[in-house]
């Protein structure tokens, strides 16, 4: 194929694949391109419904009353505003940093230091394709792009994002109960190993039941960020006694309020 016809099918092929991303979206529109970039929550949302968030948890009752909101992101918002979300609020942010073994958020570095920058508490997360590699392999690069911690308390520990496959094959990514567990905790156990700190988990009651079986404990040593997108918290997966995060709406961000005042959340971050 010489030069001129090659440059004409990559044209051809970009243009149609810009054409069919118009008609979907963000999410949709990152898969058509073939990128590992899925969001917090956003296969959660596709499963399980967004529900209507009608105010912010602060306002719907008083066991959140004097709770601390934050927001998560990722490389759909591009260049955040900072100074708009500090002054709407919002004092801790989690930053999507990787996703498998072959994505890394572009905007990694200017969301995490710009966030920290205006004071906000911050931390990062790594979106788990447990069919794609084991969880020591996934740990190993989440910590070396973005996903460690250092103890200066205004740092979060990392994140294993865990929910349903978005690349279809299965929701539980075809592994059993058990292998699913043993994923975590390799993932859990490595991170542990390379930071001093367990992740907090990233999940919901549904996901979680239904792929582990009802079987893996993780509460003694993972808090735990919660993902149900309703006017009320709802039930905890197994073991859990409690949350430690709640991810209450995608919009018009992902929204999150952390259980606890912010004497709580700075010893999270400080470990």
């Amino acid at each position: 194929m010489s030069p001129q016809s090659s440059a004409g099918s990559r044209f051809v092929r970009a243009t149609a694949i810009a054409l069919v991303a118009s008609f979907l979206s963000p999410v949709q529109a990152h898969a058509a391109e073939g990128a590992d970039d899925h969001t917090a929550g956003s296969q959660i949302a596709k499963h399980e419904g967004t529900g209507e968030m009608l105010g912010s948890p602060s306002e719907l009752g008083p066991e959140n009353v004097g709770s601390v909101h934050g927001i998560d992101v990722s490389s759909h918002q591009g260049n955040v505003d900072w100074g708009h979300w500090w002054r709407s609020g919002k004092r801790f942010v989690y930053i999507k940093a990787t996703e498998g073994t072959n994505y890394t958020n572009p905007n990694f570095t200017q969301q995490y230091n710009g966030s920290a920058a205006v004071g906000m508490t911050r931390g990062s997360y790594h979106f788990a394709l447990p069919n794609r590699s084991d969880g020591a392999t996934q740990a190993r690069f989440f910590v070396q792009n973005g996903g460690g911690w250092s103890r200066d308390g205004r740092t979060l520990p990392g994140t294993l994002d865990i929910e349903y496959n978005p690349y279809g094959g299965g929701t539980c990514y075809g592994l059993s109960h058990a292998a699913m567990v043993n994923w975590i905790r390799s993932f859990s156990d490595t991170y542990h190993a390379l930071t001093k700190r367990w992740p907090v988990i990233y999940t919901s009651a549904q996901w979680w039941d239904r792929c582990t079986g009802r079987s893996g404990d993780f509460s003694s040593t993972n808090p735990l960020w919660l993902a149900r997108y309703a006017a009320a918290v709802g039930p905890m997966p197994f073991k859990w006694p409690f949350h430690t995060i709640w991810q209450f709406t995608s919009s018009p961000i992902d929204q999150n309020v952390f259980n606890g005042g912010a004497d709580r959340l700075a010893a999270l971050a400080s470990g």
